[in-house]
């Protein structure tokens, strides 16, 4: 596009994520203006956000976009909880009756570019990309209204003046930075230390492995087209630490835990670069919303990466908050109306957020349990929970199905694989 020193919408989307985009295209589908502006130039995010809850499949469907992502995930079928070198939980998926059982492994710049496509359909949608926010348009001085953002881009700044403003920029925003509203930051006990690795011959491609041995434990995520996407605790601020005993430490950590990728790690990692740091925190925010403004997705209520809460909780809030700010800006748009709507979104999503990051906490803290005791307890619970099907499935379906109903299992068809991995 020709970058021209200002432009006006209805909506402007501060951020180009799951959250940002699915926003935009539904208030694009409803003939609402929306102006997106994503800091990157690109959509190659590695280790971000590519577990799609079955909630979220359940939505991409409806929203007609599943289709378009057809031989670009992975369904997984199975979790399965090995600590100690034992089996303690198997999970089978299919046995949920919903009518999307199956969470996906999804590369977020499949499920980004058909975003950007589906928007592009749409002649009240525009895309800047490139472009970092770096101030709030305020009406009345510096505790007025917000009217929109200013953004660096190669080509200079721009204005976006919109009635409402939405940040979805992720867990660290500047918006949320920017608007003066008040949030409690809470690191957890752990960071998380990601690499990617070739798929082991020896596993199949449609379960979730979890890994416990001590105090240690590992993610294992089979990642389209044919790599596993591994992340390995370590103590929060860690890094530093392990870096000092050497590469060789970080590759005898996956042994102990997978020694069927012990050989990969050697061949594949063979520098810290070829890995990458989540700092692990959740942040706790009362308001999401402040006149012309409201917060979503990470911007609202960070999570932990514990059952790909992120990208769940992005979808549904767009779901959610489309219709409402549809709805504010028909009845003429004014302040007021768009911050009851900005309320009414927080009502009807934080009781779920708070469900979801409860479950996480207690798994967080299952997780990081130490000790001959410690582990026999783990160990008790996650066995109960394998002979006990009721509560197996009373655990999991909250993290999974708070939107859906039960009902026909209709979305059981596979992608397209390697038969190594069927």
């Amino acid at each position: 596009m020709t970058m021209t020193a200002e432009l006006t919408a209805q909506v402007c989307v501060v951020g180009g994520g799951p959250a940002g985009l699915t926003l935009a295209v539904e208030l694009a589908k409803r003939s609402v203006s929306v102006v997106v502006l994503e800091q990157s130039g690109h959509f190659n995010r590695s280790f971000r956000g590519e577990s799609v809850s079955p909630d979220s499949v359940w939505m991409l469907d409806r929203l007609g976009l599943l289709d378009r992502l057809e031989g670009t995930y992975v369904q997984m079928h199975h979790m399965e909880i090995v600590d100690g070198g034992s089996v303690v939980l198997r999970a089978d998926l299919s046995e949920f009756p919903y009518p999307h059982p199956y969470p996906v492994e999804l590369p977020q710049p499949a499920l980004l570019s058909a975003l950007a496509d589906a928007g592009r359909e749409h002649p009240g949608f525009t895309l800047v990309q490139s472009a970092t926010a770096v101030g709030l348009l305020r009406e009345q001085g510096e505790d007025g209204p917000v009217t929109g953002v200013r953004a660096r881009t190669p080509d200079g700044e721009i204005t976006v003046r919109a009635a409402v403003t939405v940040a979805a920029d992720g867990r660290f925003s500047k918006v949320r930075e920017l608007s003066g509203l008040s949030y409690e930051k809470l690191p957890l006990d752990r960071d998380v230390i990601w690499l990617r690795l070739p798929f082991p011959e020896q596993w199949d491609g449609h379960t979730y492995r979890i890994r416990i041995r001590g105090g240690e434990h590992g993610l294992f995520i089979p990642t389209h087209p044919d790599s596993v996407r591994v992340g390995l605790n370590i103590p929060k601020g860690g890094l530093k630490a392990l870096r000092a005993q050497g590469l060789g430490a970080l590759h005898e950590r996956l042994d102990r835990l997978a020694p069927e990728l012990s050989d990969a790690v050697r061949d594949t990692v063979r520098a810290w670069s070829d890995t990458s740091m989540l700092d692990i925190f959740t942040t706790l925010v009362p308001r999401w919303s402040t006149p012309g403004l409201i917060l979503m997705g990470d911007a609202a209520h960070t999570l932990t990466p514990i059952l790909g809460q992120g990208v769940n909780h992005a979808i549904i809030d767009a779901v959610t908050l489309a219709p409402l700010v549809e709805k504010a800006l028909a009845a003429g748009g004014g302040p007021e109306r768009l911050q009851r709507a900005g309320e009414a979104f927080q009502e009807a999503r934080e009781e779920s957020v708070r469900r979801s990051r409860a479950l996480q906490l207690r798994q967080e803290r299952l997780f990081a349990l130490e000790g001959r005791l410690g582990g026999v307890f783990r160990r008790s619970l996650y066995r109960v929970m394998d002979r006990n099907r009721s509560v197996q499935q009373r655990v999991l379906s909250r993290a999974y199905f708070q939107v859906q109903q039960p009902g026909p299992t209709v979305a059981r068809r596979m992608v397209q694989e390697p038969a190594r991995r069927a």
